[in-house]
């Protein structure tokens, strides 16, 4: 817990909630959109999750939860974020009284997945969790319990499951247009010099294959449209003075119904973006597959899925608003990082048993 508590700490945990009016509020927006709080201001609400808000047309940005007391003033001033609208990790069960909220976005390393979603839950607001869903199985149904008792939605950040060419992929799994599907690869990693301290860290759910992984691992259960039976797994690394707790690489394979194996490799240490499908009568793959922007590919038949031009992020954000909306089923359950997740923990058990086969 040690290293947990010092995140908190190193955020500002305690900074005192805000409470005068900000001048520089926006003007009230239509009924129609849904007012977003991200939890959590790192690279990914900076620079990615935020620009996007700007681009949806049916949420925005209204409020922040974060314990850097120093980041708030570029936010409010970027943002237009009210004082009242402004939280910190200890005061954030307060938000249950801002109707200005409607959704609490958790972008936090992922051992706070679990803690701060329920609480989001708790106060009566929808849930939207980045991936990995938690860092455990039992996290991850503690996540569904809460929201099935608030009442609330709950829809995990897998924005590829959201992206033209990945739901075509999907498609193609269930119509098999080049006969029934054979095999699989799914690789996806980065060579990294400067990787986050939290994301080094065992205990905070640090390492390759919750990282980067679950894209390959997701990317193969999609791609078949089934789930797999088994699997085994092992981890390496080239650089034991950086990775002296967590996995630089793994190499998994997923055994899944009619004979299909998935060959899926992830890393910290390597640069690979690629999914590739073998069919009976041809395939197709997606090259990069799981890039923020410049999703392509292309079939055995010369068929080109030629990148989409949106925002990743926004169709994500905007397609779970809709279902919010319209009282819909979310496109990526807190069932689907579920199931990511059962199989996530039985791939370190068999790397911790020198790669042994396991069932699923």
């Amino acid at each position: 817990m040690e290293n947990r508590r010092t995140f908190i700490k190193k955020s500002g945990l305690f900074l005192a909630a805000a409470t005068l009016p900000y001048p520089g509020l926006l003007a009230a927006q239509p009924a129609k959109k849904l007012g977003v709080a991200l939890v959590g201001l790192g690279y990914y609400s900076t620079n990615l999750l935020a620009p996007a808000l700007q681009k949806t047309d049916y949420c925005e940005l209204r409020g922040i939860v974060t314990g850097s007391p120093e980041k708030i003033p570029k936010w409010q001033k970027q943002y237009g974020i009210k004082d009242a609208n402004v939280y910190n990790y200890e005061n954030m069960d307060s938000i249950a009284n801002n109707n200005d909220i409607d959704v609490i976005y958790v972008v936090l390393p992922n051992s706070m997945h679990a803690e701060y979603a329920i609480k989001a839950a708790n106060a009566g607001k929808h849930v939207w969790c980045e991936k990995p869903m938690a860092k455990t199985a039992e996290e991850c149904r503690s996540i569904i319990d809460a929201c099935n008792k608030n009442k609330v939605k709950l829809s995990i950040g897998y924005r590829m499951q959201h992206e033209a060419n990945t739901q075509t992929i999907m498609k193609w799994a269930e119509t098999k247009p080049f006969g029934a599907i054979k095999g699989l690869k799914a690789n996806a990693g980065f060579y990294g010099t400067n990787i986050s301290p939290w994301r080094l860290d065992k205990e905070m759910g640090g390492g390759a294959m919750y990282d980067m992984g679950v894209y390959s691992l997701n990317g193969a259960r999609y791609s078949t449209g089934m789930e797999p039976v088994a699997v085994s797994a092992t981890q390496t690394t080239s650089r034991p003075e950086m990775f002296d707790e967590v996995d630089e690489t793994t190499i998994f394979t997923l055994e899944f119904p009619e004979g299909i194996t998935a060959h899926c490799r992830t890393s910290f240490g390597e640069n690979m973006n690629r999914l590739d499908i073998n069919c009976a009568n041809g395939g197709y793959y997606l090259d990069p597959f799981q890039a923020y922007s410049g999703v392509k590919g292309r079939a055995s038949d010369g068929t080109i899925l030629e990148p989409f031009g949106k925002n990743q992020q926004a169709v994500q954000m905007d397609d779970d608003a809709l279902a919010i909306i319209n009282n819909r089923p979310v496109l990526v359950p807190g069932e689907e990082g579920l199931k990511d997740i059962v199989i996530v923990e039985k791939i370190y058990e068999s790397a911790s048993k020198d790669g042994q086969r396991l069932s699923l």
